[in-house]
C-alpha cells in the first residue's frame, strides 16, 4: 500500500511498518510531501522516523491500538459491511442529544452506548452528538485534549466500534454528529510539531501556540483539519459536525477556514448525495459564521446559542456572576429577546467582557433552526466547581419549564444526555493523564481556578481521581422512579408536539411573540396557533392569552383553558402547550 507525510522540515524520512523499514521518497508535485510502498494489510502497525529521530505516529493515523504515544495502524475502511441503508437526516426540524461516550453508560465504550439508543428513539430526539472521540493519554477524560484528529480513541471501542455505532444508530432512524476540535491538540502525546509547522506563534489562544491557519506552510494544516472532517463524514458516515470553539480559530487570510470547510463539507454533500452539516460552537455573537457564503457569509449551517441559556439559567436560578450578571439584570426581558432575535448581545454592552459585543441577527432571513437553544450542555454543567446539574437545585416543574422553553423554542433544541429524566448525578470534570507532572498541573490549577471564586479546595472535585468519572456516570435505574419518570413522561410529551405541531418547527424567527412579566415571573410565546406559558414564581398566575378559543395540548398541572375573559390560570412552577387555531 502508499504510505505518505507531509514532512517538510526533513532532510529524511523512514518508514518502520511491520519490524521492515524503507526510506520514502521525496514527492515531485508536492512540496514536503514523502511517499512510499510497502506490504501492509488492516491492523499493520507502523511510524515515521525522520532524520535520525524516533519513530512517530503517523499524523494522519486512522488509529492508535497503544496509545497516542505507540504506533498507528492501518485501517481499511472497505472491510467494514454497512448493514442499514441511509439517506441521512438533515438538521432543519432536529433535536440533538449530547452525549459523552465515556459516562453515558458506566462500561463507557460505543458499544455500551449503542445498547442505549433505543431509549433515544422513544424520548423522540432525531440526532445523537458525540462529543470527541480523537485518542487521548488515558482512558477516562471529557476528549477535548484529543490528538491524532483522523482516530477513534481505543478504550472506547476504536473505529470498528464507531461505524458498529453509526450503524445501530442509523438503523434506529438517529442521525449522528461528532465534536470535532480543530483550535488546538492535547499537551500530551501531540507529535505534530515534529513533522511541520503545524502552529505558529504569531497568533496564541488560551492553549498555547495557535494552529496555524495563516502563516506559511498554513495549505498543508488547512488541508489536514479539512481532510479529518471529511474523512468522518465519508468514512463513518457521520451526519454533522460541532466544531469546537471556534472563536479561537486564529485566522487572518481573506478566505477564512470556516469558509472552506464549509465548501468542502457541501461538496461531499453533493457527492455522497446526503445531508451533511455543520454546527460551530462560537461566542462571537456574528451572524456572518452562519449566513450562507453565497450571501458573504462563512457558510457554517448552524452554531451554539449560549445567549438563550443564559438567559434561561438566570431566570431559573437567579444566578447573576460572571457571564450571568448582564441576563441577570433583567432575565424574562433577555429570554424575550433571545426568543425573537437569537443574540441577546448583538452589539449591547457587555459588563463580562468590559466592551460591546455581538451584532444583530437578520431576524427575516436567518431561520430559527441555525441557532441551537439548550438548558444544558457538558459546558455549562461540566465548568461549575461541583459539576452540578439544573436538578440539583430546582424543582421538577422549574425543570419542566426550562424543558418547554427549548423543546417549544424557534431554535434546534438540544438535550444534555440525562437531563430528560431530571438525573441526579452529577457531571464533573475528569482526566486520566499519564504523565504526573501534567496530571499535578490540572489537579492544582482546577482547584485554583474555583477557590478565586471561593470555593474550598475540598469542595472541587480531584479531575484525576477515578470517582470523580464514576459520580459522573449516568444511573439508568433512576428513570424508573420517581420524581425522574414523571419528568421524561413530560419531555417525550413535548418531544411528540414538535413531530405533531408544524408551528413548532417553523423556522420563521420573526412570527414568535412574546409577552412576560418580571415581577410575577411568567413568560408566555405564540408560535402560529402554539401558545406556550411558563410560571417560574412560586404562586398562581393569571396570563392574558386572548378570548380566541384554545385547546390544551399539554401541561405540566392540571390547568383549563382560557375562559371568555381570555386568562390563563396557571400555577406556580408550572408550564402549559395550548393550540389556538
Amino acid at each position: 500500500m502508499q504510505f505518505e507525510v507531509w514532512a517538510p522540515l526533513a532532510d529524511r524520512v523512514t518508514l518502520h511498518c511491520e519490524g521492515a523499514t524503507r526510506a520514502l521518497e521525496p514527492d515531485p508535485d508536492r512540496t514536503g510531501w514523502w511517499s512510499g510502498e510497502a506490504a501492509a494489510a488492516d491492523g499493520a502497525r507502523y511510524g515515521f522516523a525522520l532524520d535520525d529521530g524516533p519513530v512517530l505516529p503517523d499524523p494522519r493515523s486512522r488509529r492508535q491500538p497503544d496509545g497516542p504515544d505507540g504506533p498507528s495502524a492501518v485501517v481499511d475502511h472497505t472491510r467494514y459491511e454497512w448493514r442499514a441503508p441511509w439517506a441521512g437526516r438533515a438538521l432543519p426540524g432536529a433535536v440533538l442529544y449530547e452525549l459523552h461516550v465515556g459516562t453515558y453508560t458506566p462500561e463507557g465504550t460505543l458499544d455500551a452506548a449503542a445498547e442505549r439508543l433505543r431509549h433515544l428513539v422513544e424520548l423522540g430526539v432525531t440526532h445523537v452528538e458525540l462529543m470527541p472521540l480523537c485518542p487521548f493519554p488515558g482512558r477516562h477524560g471529557w476528549g477535548y485534549e484529543g490528538v491524532s484528529p483522523w482516530a477513534v480513541h481505543e478504550p472506547y471501542g476504536g473505529p470498528e466500534a464507531l461505524k458498529r455505532f453509526v450503524d445501530r444508530a442509523h438503523a434506529l432512524g438517529l442521525g449522528v454528529v461528532l465534536d470535532v476540535v480543530h483550535n488546538h491538540l492535547g499537551p500530551s502525546g501531540n507529535h505534530l510539531p515534529a513533522f511541520g509547522p503545524y502552529f505558529t506563534e504569531t497568533q496564541h489562544t488560551p492553549w498555547g501556540a495557535a494552529v496555524n491557519l495563516d502563516a506559511p506552510g498554513s495549505d498543508e494544516v488547512r488541508g489536514y483539519l479539512v481532510g479529518s472532517a471529511l474523512a468522518w463524514l465519508r468514512d463513518y458516515r457521520i451526519d454533522g459536525l460541532r466544531l469546537d470553539a471556534v472563536h479561537t480559530l486564529r485566522d487572518t487570510r481573506a478566505l477564512h477556514f470556516l469558509e472552506e470547510l464549509s465548501a468542502a463539507v457541501d461538496g461531499l454533500a453533493a457527492e455522497l448525495g446526503r445531508p451533511l452539516f455543520l454546527i460551530a460552537e462560537s461566542d462571537l455573537n456574528d451572524p456572518r459564521i452562519i449566513t450562507p457564503r453565497a450571501e458573504h457569509g462563512l457558510g457554517v449551517h448552524a452554531q451554539w446559542n449560549d445567549d438563550f441559556h443564559h438567559a434561561l439559567h438566570a431566570a431559573l436560578t437567579g444566578e447573576s456572576q460572571g457571564y450571568y450578571a448582564d441576563f441577570a439584570r433583567a432575565p424574562f426581558a433577555a429570554l424575550a429577546k433571545t426568543l425573537t432575535g437569537g443574540f441577546f448581545h448583538d452589539g449591547t454592552y457587555a459588563s463580562f467582557r468590559g466592551r460591546h459585543h455581538g451584532r444583530p441577527l437578520d431576524r427575516t432571513r436567518t431561520a430559527g433552526h441555525r441557532l441551537l437553544g439548550y438548558a444544558q450542555s457538558h459546558d455549562q454543567v461540566g465548568n461549575r466547581a461541583r459539576g452540578d446539574r439544573l436538578s440539583a437545585a430546582l424543582s421538577p416543574g422549574l425543570l419542566a419549564c426550562a424543558a418547554t422553553l427549548t423543546l417549544t423554542s424557534p431554535f434546534t433544541p438540544m438535550l444534555f444526555m440525562g437531563e430528560e429524566w431530571a438525573a441526579g448525578t452529577p457531571w464533573q470534570f475528569f482526566t486520566d493523564h499519564t504523565d504526573p507532572g501534567l496530571a499535578e498541573a490540572v489537579r492544582r490549577g482546577r482547584r485554583r481556578e474555583f477557590a478565586a471564586l471561593g470555593w474550598a479546595e475540598q469542595d472541587v472535585p480531584d479531575p484525576q481521581d477515578p470517582a470523580t468519572r464514576e459520580r459522573s456516570c449516568l444511573d439508568w435505574s433512576e428513570p424508573e422512579r420517581e420524581p425522574h419518570a414523571r419528568v421524561l413522561a413530560w419531555y417525550r410529551r413535548l418531544l411528540a408536539l414538535r413531530r405533531e405541531q408544524p408551528d413548532l418547527t417553523d423556522p420563521d424567527l420573526a412570527d414568535t411573540k412574546v409577552a412576560y412579566d418580571e415581577e410575577a415571573r411568567w413568560l408566555a410565546f405564540r408560535r402560529g396557533d402554539i401558545r406556550v406559558a411558563v410560571n417560574l414564581g412560586p404562586g398562581p398566575a393569571a396570563i392574558a392569552l386572548g378570548t380566541r378559543r384554545a385547546e390544551v395540548l399539554a401541561a405540566w398541572e392540571p390547568v383549563e383553558a382560557p375562559g371568555p375573559d381570555g386568562l390563563l390560570h396557571l400555577p406556580g412552577e408550572s408550564c402549559v402547550v395550548l393550540d389556538q387555531a
